[in-house]
């Protein structure tokens, strides 16, 4: 009977930790990634021309990248949606971009004469500048320090600061993976991208304070039980939860990602992405690093027999 209840407890520990260092190694690759590549800033940031049209025709992404070529020889982004039909080119802002300005009608006339002679329908064009860019770095990066900070001082008071470690070694772990995988593929990081780093920020929270939670009432009802036990029972107790929430907002966020086009696929990635590393690390990252810094099953227990003190 004995090595029937302590197995599941050794497999789920051996899960833990090699989940915990390989976590580990993907946060190593993702900083390498960041201070290597950075990131491919989009042109809410950096400032430039966005230029939106669609073809009557679906058009290969290899034949429109050679036909923009001849005109935006400076270089561009390039992005389609709906099979070839929707098409977004950006620009950055710098004076041959904006003498270039008729690219799209010298386009027009080129591809009309193209065998099925398609036609091109703008849709849109908008210009922001680099000083609206800056703007909007500066006051991203101060939402994401406001939220960091309200987060860290909520964590102190409502856990014990291990328990309160782990959670924010999950966070940190979650908001790196999403920025290495933006900065290893080259893809545009703009405002709805920032966006997403912000939801992912609370969703991962989530996840942690509901382990958390159980953790320490284990801890409390079950001192005598060993650590491993205690956070296998706390994870077994709340995966049923997690992985059915992570599965609905999934199904959601893939539904963005396939349907709303591609003024929202950067959202849809960086959402998706920390969904699933968020799931993971409530499980390898914050149930691992408080036992890991040495929190015993019986902490409670001594804490309440301790004489009152002043803090």
């Amino acid at each position: 009977m004995k090595n029937i209840n302590t197995s599941p407890v050794a497999f789920l520990t051996q899960f833990r930790m090699f989940g915990f260092y390989f976590s580990m190694g993907l946060v190593l690759l993702a900083l390498v990634g960041l201070f290597s590549r950075g990131l491919n800033l989009g042109l809410d940031f950096t400032g430039g021309y966005l230029t939106e049209f669609s073809t009557s025709e679906s058009i290969s992404q290899q034949q429109m990248q050679r036909a923009l070529s001849a005109y935006l020889p400076d270089g561009f982004g390039l992005s389609s949606a709906e099979q070839g039909h929707y098409w977004t080119v950006r620009q950055a802002d710098n004076a041959s971009s904006a003498k270039g300005a008729d690219w799209l009608d010298l386009l027009a006339k080129e591809m009309s004469a193209w065998p099925g002679a398609i036609s091109i329908i703008p849709q849109d064009a908008i210009y922001m500048g680099s000083q609206v860019g800056e703007e909007l770095i500066e006051q991203g990066g101060l939402a994401l320090l406001t939220a960091t900070i309200v987060i860290l001082l909520y964590l102190a008071v409502r856990f014990e600061w291990r328990l309160a470690t782990g959670a924010v070694a999950a966070l940190c772990h979650d908001v790196i993976l999403v920025l290495g995988l933006f900065a290893w593929t080259g893809l545009s990081f703009d405002l709805t991208v920032l966006a997403g780093i912000l939801a992912i920020i609370g969703y991962s929270l989530n996840d942690s304070i509901i382990v958390g939670d159980k953790v320490r009432e284990l801890m409390k009802s079950q001192s005598s039980s060993s650590m491993n036990t205690i956070i296998k029972l706390a994870i077994k107790s709340t995966l049923v939860r997690t992985l059915i929430t992570s599965g609905t907002t999934l199904a959601t966020i893939l539904s963005v990602w396939l349907l709303a086009g591609a003024s929202l696929s950067g959202f849809s990635v960086a959402l998706f992405t920390g969904i699933i590393v968020g799931t993971f690390s409530s499980v390898a990252i914050s149930a691992t690093v408080p036992q890991l810094l040495g929190l015993t099953a019986d902490y409670y227990q001594k804490r309440a027999e301790m004489p009152c003190q002043l803090p």
